[in-house]
């Protein structure tokens, strides 16, 4: 900054007009110039956005068949093994049927440390997760390495943080899922 300054200075004649053709000016104008392409270039990737993260670990999870999709599925599935359990995704439901399984669901998830994340849309996760019926609910299962220990990526465990940020919240955010 300050050399910029000396520079704006120096570049300026005796009667206070700018002096285009001087050296000063072009080589401001090229620092200019490198500093907006830095700027530029530090804008997040789509997988920076906690949106963008949610739908890689979810299609992550989905290739390695770790999801349970639905949500009589995944009351189901949590009945069984909720220790299995590290994310259920739920989308809000126009549905008031739907809207006390969640409720519930919510609360379930809430006692055995599983994070909820909500999302915007029940249709964007349905068409994340390739499914016909819209379904407004998706559990991921924790992965589980050889030996049968837990193994977490890089992207579920930036997940478990924003999570545990808002564990306490009693509204939890809404994530926006990318459009697609």
């Amino acid at each position: 900054m300050v050399i910029a300054t000396k520079i704006r200075t120096s570049s300026i004649s005796s009667n206070g007009s700018l002096i285009e053709d001087s050296l000063d000016v072009k080589l401001a104008s090229m620092f200019i110039e490198t500093v907006e392409k830095q700027h530029q270039q530090q804008q997040p990737p789509p997988t920076a956005t906690i949106g963008g993260m949610v739908e890689q670990a979810l299609l992550a999870a989905y290739r390695e068949e770790r999801t349970v999709v639905g949500l009589s599925e995944s009351i189901n599935a949590l009945s069984k093994t909720p220790e299995d359990f590290l994310f259920c995704l739920l989308a809000t439901s126009g549905n008031p049927a739907n809207h006390m399984h969640q409720v519930l669901l919510e609360a379930f998830c809430f006692e055995h440390d599983i994070y909820i994340i909500k999302v915007d849309s029940a249709e964007k996760l349905s068409r994340l997760l390739g499914t016909q019926r819209v379904e407004s609910c998706a559990l991921l299962q924790k992965g589980w390495s050889e030996g049968r220990t837990e193994a977490i990526t890089d992207l579920e465990d930036q997940l478990v943080d924003y999570c545990e940020e808002h564990w306490e919240a009693p509204v939890k955010p809404v994530i926006k899922l990318p459009e697609k």
